[in-house]
């Protein structure tokens, strides 16, 4: 069935600088408030609990980004043939891609909770966690992978909702599961003295919240996208196409993060102080790059709306902003962090020590910023058309194997922390530089049209 009215939250025509904008901003706003999670249970734990406690939860970000990154990337297949499917206005083609994306979060939810209650203390070993901060890490992380079915499905309904134009109602929700999980934060950890594992309880409860508000309104609603949960099932055809997009890019973000393990295991290897201090940075971290990946998933959305029907002139324009955008508010943020890193890090920790070693890891990343931004943006814009295979090869030759080799035969032979740090924006450069080269020499715009006529 093919719709005839025209739909909300269609990008196929009107002012693109607007369109870009209008849509990113919601979805900068959520995640903002989504990198609050992690960074509101390190404040409070920093400061009420310990240095130790502030390293335990920042050494689990890196494993739970791991595991994650491989579920959610397929997640980015889903979005694709959604917002294709929504630019081409095929009601039916939309119906069944959102259903199944739907039932895969289910079985996604429950592999992760079980992949991640069993495996936490293995791989915390293997990432060299000290001794004193491993009950820690542990407690805090089962306690994490406890919500991961929550924390799917809101990720997925949320991209779904973004694929179809809605960046707003997303972030409505993340707001105010943000605002609990501070109030249960300070309830938990402050008040009733239950440190990390209170922190990781707060995180848990607010996730649940945003995952029964995102479901309920795509159940209640009467537009194209309606739920009906006695429909959610595995669409074959649909899944197919869905792992054939999105797997790459599980993969990719599963091998990256894995790269991002290994070099917190050698954060690890400088031990509990230096750990502290770059836990605490990487909070900030989260929160400078989330204009670039806000844009980055602005353009998977735009250019799979545009290429659905076929307006290739506003893939090439918007493809341009996008970039242009990303990298102009990454080069501000960067300046102003110049400016008030120590401030930003007092947040964490007032140990001077702390701080020091926080500043060292912000001074070399720093650095390479706007590659990240050309590379994220781009990216981007290439999964929008369907092609993921290509980002996922330029990131994992980059993100994985050359930083993985760096810190093997450079940082960590030389046992120097700045060189481990290095890692990053070295390969930032380099991936950036082959987007470049891809966006230059392949006919990427034109990939959707020949799978059309090839079918």
């Amino acid at each position: 069935m093919v719709l005839e009215k025209r739909q909300e939250g269609l990008m196929t025509e009107g002012p693109i600088l607007k369109q870009l904008l209008a849509f990113a901003m919601p979805l900068l706003l959520g995640n903002l408030f989504q990198q609050l999670y992690n960074a509101v249970d390190s404040a409070v734990v920093g400061h009420y609990v310990g240095d130790g406690a502030l390293a335990a939860v920042g050494s689990s970000a890196s494993l739970i980004n791991m595991i994650v990154s491989l579920f959610m990337g397929v997640a980015v297949g889903g979005s694709v043939i959604i917002s294709q499917y929504y630019g081409a206005r095929d009601n039916q083609g939309l119906h069944d891609a959102i259903h199944t994306v739907l039932a895969f979060s289910g079985v996604a939810g429950v592999l992760i909770t079980i992949v991640g209650a069993l495996a936490s203390p293995m791989i915390l070993q293997f990432m060299d966690t000290p001794e004193e901060v491993m009950p820690l890490s542990v407690l805090y992380l089962r306690i994490i992978f406890l919500g991961a079915l929550p924390m799917v499905f809101y990720n997925m309904g949320s991209g779904l909702l973004r694929a179809l134009g809605d960046s707003k109602r997303p972030l409505y929700f993340l707001i105010l599961a943000s605002l609990l999980n501070i109030v249960l934060d300070i309830l938990f950890v402050a008040s009733f003295g239950m440190g990390v594992a209170g922190a990781a309880l707060a995180t848990v409860l607010a996730q649940m919240v945003s995952a029964v508000l995102i479901m309920a309104v795509m159940v209640r609603t009467e537009e194209a996208y309606k739920v009906t949960l006695g429909e959610i099932r595995f669409h074959w055809d649909k899944l197919r196409a869905i792992i054939r997009i999105g797997l790459p890019s599980g993969i990719q973000g599963a091998i990256v993060s894995f790269s991002n393990v290994l070099v917190q295991s050698n954060i690890n290897f400088f031990g509990e102080t230096v750990m502290a201090g770059c836990s605490a940075y990487i909070k900030i971290d989260g929160f400078v790059v989330l204009p670039v990946m806000s844009m980055s998933m602005t353009l998977t959305t735009f250019v799979g709306q545009n290429i659905g029907a076929l307006e290739h002139e506003r893939v090439k324009k918007g493809t341009r902003l996008g970039v242009a955008l990303g990298v102009g508010i990454t080069l501000a943020l960067t300046l102003l962090l110049q400016v008030g890193g120590v401030l930003l890090l007092r947040i964490f920790s007032e140990d001077e020590t702390v701080i020091g070693y926080g500043l060292q890891m912000m001074r070399v990343l720093s650095i390479g910023y706007c590659l990240l931004a050309i590379s994220h943006c781009l990216a981007g814009a290439v999964r929008g058309v369907g092609l993921t295979r290509a980002p996922m090869v330029i990131m994992v030759l980059c993100w994985c194997v050359a930083r993985v080799l760096w810190i093997v035969f450079i940082g960590r032979r030389l046992e120097s922390l700045p060189l481990v740090l290095a890692g990053y924006p070295v390969t930032w450069a380099m991936s950036a530089a082959l987007f470049l080269l891809y966006i230059w020499k392949v006919d990427w715009i034109h990939y959707y049209e020949r799978k059309l006529k090839a079918a």
